[in-house]
């Protein structure tokens, strides 16, 4: 397969999975998405515009069941729904056609039922906080008018609403769970990325655009005894005046958790599956060791100090919810740190040590100080990262550093630490070059673990379309899909 058609059907015929996204205005929520299950009844008739191909006018066309596929039915309205979805969220639609969209929301509806089929597990508890965060999304847009909200739905009630928001979260979840276990375990031996690269046709390799090394030096405030001691004693009266006074845990974590990700959902997180861990490992010892209804002890992660609340187990799923509290920072702590950092940039400048020596003896980020303060790639895994594909924060802070030189000193935070100092360099610079299978390795592995997925995914379609219950109604039966939605072979 040529490089440049295996990169464009990744982008262009990706099958379309996604949680439903609250977009600009009322409109852009895509109620058309939902799985339906079919019965017996015939399908109710309902009249829609239809577009012939993406860009042109419309016409009328009566709304009935385009497609089905397993449990689950393609009405004829989805395909505009999806169409307008696009738009709204400004894809650049010039060159696909209809049926290339349609078979997107066909490859959808194939991996939610085989999903369902293998009884792929839905993090309930999650989805509702979905529909519960998208309901309160678009009331914030109408100033809280729910009747205005339920008749431009056409629901006749907020439970109805609701009921179908969680319908299409649900089977967006199990689509999304569906292709990453198709996909999960799939590796590449360096011999097969070997062959890949050589399969390329010479004028056909791929050109990587200039690159930077780029090292940094951090510094962060050091937290006093007490304050740590302070959070602790506040997360254990959360924990007693729930245990003991009936409190709402759920409540507590809305109100104080400085956990920005979890905390409007009343702190809680993705499932957590002992098979498949994703948490840090301190967090993971303290929720599989708990029972259910039971909350933690405040423990210590690299982000703070957390206590946990454990709902429920099923099988391999635990269902917990957290507060996260960070203690508080010290002015004087602060000043000492800043203090310390410029100390160390004048020492590099004036060539009392090394940019690396310093980092190695100075820097408190431990991901970076034994590598002379390197930055990974988080794409990549390796040092380099491509000009035009820079994070904007990060180019914003190196563009016009010359190779060597050292920037200001920096204040910055993330998700671990609230304020910190730090310095950068540039230490290499790779022009714009063709892929060089040496320099470029890792690139190029992920470009072949990428096709050996496309292939993976191919063949589990191939074999679940012809294992499964597909009929393709009306004008859908003059498509020329990749996969054999028709049954033709």
């Amino acid at each position: 397969m040529i490089l440049q058609k295996m990169l464009l059907k990744t982008i262009s015929f990706k099958p379309t999975i996604r949680i439903v996204v609250l977009l600009v205005g009322l409109a852009s929520f895509n109620l058309g998405n939902a799985q339906e299950i079919i019965d017996d009844s015939k399908p109710e008739i309902k009249t829609t515009e239809k577009k012939d191909s993406i860009t042109s006018k419309t016409r009328i066309k009566a709304d009935g069941v385009a497609a089905v596929v397993g449990d689950f039915i393609v009405l004829e309205s989805d395909l505009d729904r999806e169409i307008a979805q696009l738009e709204a969220q400004g894809a650049d639609l010039e060159g696909i056609t209809r049926c290339e969209l349609f078979g997107s929301l066909l490859e959808g509806k194939l991996y939610a039922h085989q999903a369902i089929q293998d009884s792929v597990i839905v993090n309930e508890l999650y989805i509702q906080s979905l529909v519960d965060q998208q309901i309160e999304g678009i009331l914030a847009q109408t100033k809280g008018d729910m009747q205005g909200l339920l008749e431009f739905y056409k629901k006749d009630s907020e439970q109805a609403l609701r009921d179908e928001m969680y319908e299409i979260n649900k089977n967006g979840y199990l689509a999304q769970e569906m292709q990453k276990k198709v996909t999960d375990e799939i590796e590449v031996t360096p011999e097969e990325v070997r062959q890949f690269f050589n399969d390329i046709p010479k004028e056909e390799r791929p050109r990587f655009g200039t690159e930077l090394k780029v090292a940094q030096i951090v510094v962060i405030p050091e937290v006093t005894e007490d304050a740590k001691k302070a959070v602790i004693e506040k997360l254990k009266g959360f924990k007693k005046d729930v245990e003991e006074n009936g409190a709402s845990f759920t409540t507590k974590a809305l109100f104080y958790s400085e956990d920005l990700g979890s905390k409007n959902n009343g702190g809680l997180l993705p499932t957590m599956n002992r098979k498949r861990p994703r948490m840090v490992k301190e967090f993971r010892d303290v929720a599989f060791n708990l029972q259910e209804g039971q909350i933690s002890e405040p423990f210590q992660t690299d982000f703070g100090y957390h206590i946990i609340y454990l709902e429920k187990i099923r099988g391999q799923e635990y269902f917990v919810r957290h507060i996260l509290l960070r203690p508080e920072i010290t002015q004087e702590s602060i000043a000492e740190a800043k203090e310390e950092i410029d100390k160390v940039r004048e020492e590099i400048v004036d060539g009392t040590l090394t940019f690396a020596e310093a980092a190695f003896e100075f820097s408190d980020e431990k991901e970076t100080k034994y590598e002379g303060g390197q930055l990974t790639n988080p794409k990549t895994q390796d040092f380099n990262f491509e000009l035009t594909k820079m994070e904007p924060e990060l180019y914003a802070q190196i563009q016009d550093l010359k190779d060597g030189e050292v920037s200001p000193v920096l204040q910055d935070e993330d998700r671990v630490n609230r304020i910190k100092f730090k310095i950068l360099t540039v230490t290499d610079r790779i022009d714009d070059h063709e892929a060089d299978f040496a320099r470029d390795y890792l690139k190029i592995k992920e470009l072949a673990l990428q096709d050996k997925q496309i292939e993976a995914i191919a063949k589990w379609q191939k074999e679940t379309i012809a294992e499964t219950y597909i009929k393709i109604n009306g004008e859908y039966r003059n498509c020329e899909f990749q996969s054999n939605w028709l049954k033709t072979q």
